[in-house]
C-alpha cells in the first residue's frame, strides 16, 4: 500500500503528533469524504505500507520525528510545495525565507531523491506577473537545485468557490511563455521539469507529464519492484498510481486562497480546533452505531 499523507490537508505541518500516534498504534480510521457514514479501518504496519508520500508546504514540525519514523521501518518521500507567494495568497505560512531553509535542511537529512519540489499552482494577477515568476523561479532554482532533482508545476485552476480578484485565468500565450522559461531554466540547473494535470502538452518546452505518486520514484525509494495500478479516483490527466489517503478536507490552516480542499477558512478553523492527537480519526470521533469496515490493504512488493 502507498499511504498518502495527504492531498486533503497538510499533515506534516499541522497533524504530526496525531500521525506519529497512529503509526505507533498500527492503524488509522478514515471517513469517506463523500459519505460521512462510511468509515474504514486501515492497517499501518510497515510490512503493509510500502511507502508514505508526505504532501506539505512546511515540514518543520515533522522533521524532528523523522528518525523515529525511520526506526519504525517506514519508507517515505516528500512532495514539497514551495512558491514565492506572500500572505495575501498563502495566508498562514511562515516567512518563505525560513521555509526555504527548511527545504534545504530536509534534503540534507533525507537526501535530494526524496524531496520533490512543487512550484504550483502558478498564479497571475496585477502583482504576480510573468516577469515576477521568471525572477522568482530562477532564484529558487539557483537556491534549491543542489537539494532536489525535479520541479513540478501547474497553472492555477479557477472554480466557482474562488471568489477573489487575486486569481485569474491564464491565457494560452502566458502559459506558453512561462512554460518555455521554466523548461529552459530548470534544465540549466539540472532539474527535471514536470507538469501536474495540465491539459496543454508542454513537452515541446522540455516539461514532462508528472506522476506525483510515481512508480519509478516509489521503487527507487523502496528498493524493490512494485505492482501498482493507476489511481482512477483522481482528476483527469493525473498520472499517479493508487494510494490510500488518510487526511480530511476542510482542516488545513495554511489558508491558501487557491485551495480546493477547504470550503471556507471558518469551516477549516472550526474543524481543526476539534482535532485531538489521541483520536483514531484525524478529525472527530466515531459515533455510537457507526459501522467500521476494514479496508483490505497489502504490500505491493513483487520480489
Amino acid at each position: 500500500m502507498i499511504l498518502s499523507a495527504s492531498r486533503r490537508t497538510d499533515i506534516p505541518c499541522y497533524f504530526t503528533e496525531w500521525f506519529i500516534n497512529r503509526l505507533k498504534a498500527g492503524y488509522v480510521l478514515t471517513r469517506n469524504p463523500f459519505n460521512h457514514a462510511q468509515l474504514s479501518y486501515v492497517t499501518l504496519s510497515p510490512d503493509v505500507v510500502d511507502c508514505i508520500v508526505f504532501w506539505t508546504k512546511d515540514p518543520q514540525n515533522i522533521m524532528p520525528h523523522l528518525k523515529e519514523i525511520d526506526a519504525m521501518g517506514y519508507r517515505y518521500y516528500f512532495q514539497f510545495t514551495l512558491t514565492p507567494y506572500d500572505h495575501l495568497i498563502e495566508k498562514n505560512l511562515r516567512h518563505k525565507a525560513d521555509i526555504e531553509q527548511s527545504f534545504i535542511k530536509l534534503s540534507q537529512i533525507i537526501g535530494k531523491e526524496r524531496i520533490l519540489w512543487r512550484y504550483d499552482p502558478i498564479v497571475l494577477n496585477d502583482s504576480l506577473t510573468i516577469p515576477y515568476h521568471k525572477e522568482q523561479f530562477q532564484r529558487l532554482c539557483h537556491k534549491l537545485h543542489s537539494y532536489t532533482k525535479s520541479v513540478t508545476i501547474s497553472f492555477v485552476d479557477t472554480y466557482s468557490k474562488l471568489k477573489t480578484n487575486l486569481i485569474r485565468e491564464l491565457s494560452e500565450y502566458e502559459i506558453a511563455e512561462l512554460a518555455a522559461f521554466i523548461g529552459n531554466t530548470a534544465k540549466s540547473y539540472g532539474l527535471t521539469a514536470k507538469a501536474c494535470c495540465e491539459k496543454t502538452d508542454l513537452s515541446k518546452y522540455g516539461i514532462e507529464k508528472a506522476s506525483c505518486i510515481d512508480k519509478a520514484v516509489l521503487e527507487q525509494i523502496c528498493g524493490y519492484s512494485l505492482s501498482l495500478t493507476s489511481d482512477k479516483s483522481q482528476r483527469d490527466g493525473c498520472g499517479c498510481v493508487e494510494s490510500v489517503d488518510i487526511g480530511a478536507y476542510n482542516t488545513c490552516m495554511n489558508s491558501c486562497i487557491y485551495c480546493y480542499a477547504n470550503n471556507s477558512p471558518v469551516t477549516a478553523e472550526r474543524r481543526y480546533k476539534s482535532h485531538n492527537i489521541d483520536n483514531e480519526l484525524i478529525i472527530g470521533s466515531v459515533s455510537e452505531g457507526e459501522k467500521i469496515t476494514e479496508r483490505k490493504v497489502k504490500s505491493n512488493r513483487t520480489d
